[in-house]
């Protein structure tokens, strides 16, 4: 298929999935910036909702800023990967120091903040600015390789890439349209074939939420997010949390290390004998 074929199919389908979501109402590049991040490995179901949420709580980059750490993360929970709220509270305190508050239009400033990738920062521009720019997550990768890679496997980003970027249009010429396209289209392969994504080479599965580390270290967060803890009180809520989903307590040893790791990436703090928000 060349790819002038491969346009209008995509613009065709894209036509005939279309998902009406609620940051597609927007340009404002804060609004595009928080619903991107909490798109990442999660979905849209979830996110609807969510979004409308913290943005009530947090309506701009100076009331995201200005925020303390623990009304971030109670907003965020039940989103999963924790650390993007901080980090996403990072930048907003750099775009405010740095950027006057105005997020940046240009990709080298955006991939220059904490948190912010390739395909974030083509999000932004496309979503927000109508600027041109190689938005490759999964849904757009399932479409090329479905159409364009139909016999192989391994596909590597770095074969997408080229393709990606000849088929976006020029600046204001719909850059965003094109890529809500490419979305609604990926979603729609993804539930009625094989997941095309699985041919690529940098596909992995996301590992199990239940009874996972991830799960446990949610669950200590929310604890210390409700009152400090100590460890011996972690310890005791971890076991019968464990238990009550059939499975066995936490070794100390295991615990700490989920502590540490908390501790780590500037959620939690340690004084004294009590765990407390970072």
């Amino acid at each position: 298929m060349d790819l002038s074929a491969f346009t209008a199919l995509v613009r065709e389908q894209g036509s005939l999935h279309y998902r009406s979501l609620p940051w597609r109402d927007t340009s404002d590049p804060y609004a595009i910036w928080i619903s991107e991040v909490m798109l990442q490995q999660t979905q849209v179901s979830r996110v609807e909702g969510r979004w409308e949420e913290w943005l009530r709580r947090f309506p701009s980059v100076g009331a995201l800023a200005d925020a303390q750490l623990n009304e971030v993360l109670v907003v965020w929970q039940g989103m999963g990967y924790n650390s993007r709220a901080k980090r996403l509270q990072e930048c907003a305190q750099i775009i405010c120091q740095e950027h006057g508050g105005v997020i940046p239009r240009g990709y080298d400033e955006l991939v220059a903040l904490p948190g912010i990738g390739p395909a974030t920062a083509a999000g932004i521009r496309a979503f927000a600015y109508d600027e041109p720019g190689v938005y490759l997550e999964t849904n757009v990768r399932s479409v090329f390789i479905h159409e364009l890679f139909p016999e192989r496997e391994q596909v590597a980003d770095s074969e997408l890439i080229p393709l990606v970027s000849q088929t976006c249009p020029p600046a204001g010429q719909d850059v965003r349209g094109w890529y809500y396209a490419l979305l609604d289209y990926g979603a729609h392969l993804k539930k009625t074939l094989p997941n095309p994504s699985r041919r690529s080479k940098h596909h992995s599965r996301q590992s199990e939420f239940q009874g996972s580390n991830r799960q446990k270290r949610s669950f200590v967060l929310r604890c210390v997010l409700e009152s400090p803890q100590t460890a011996l009180q972690l310890q005791e809520a971890l076991d019968a949390f464990e238990l009550a989903a059939g499975r066995p307590r936490v070794a100390p040893a295991e615990l700490s290390r989920i502590l540490e790791k908390l501790e780590e990436e500037g959620l939690i703090q340690q004084k004294g004998e009590l765990w407390l928000v970072g």
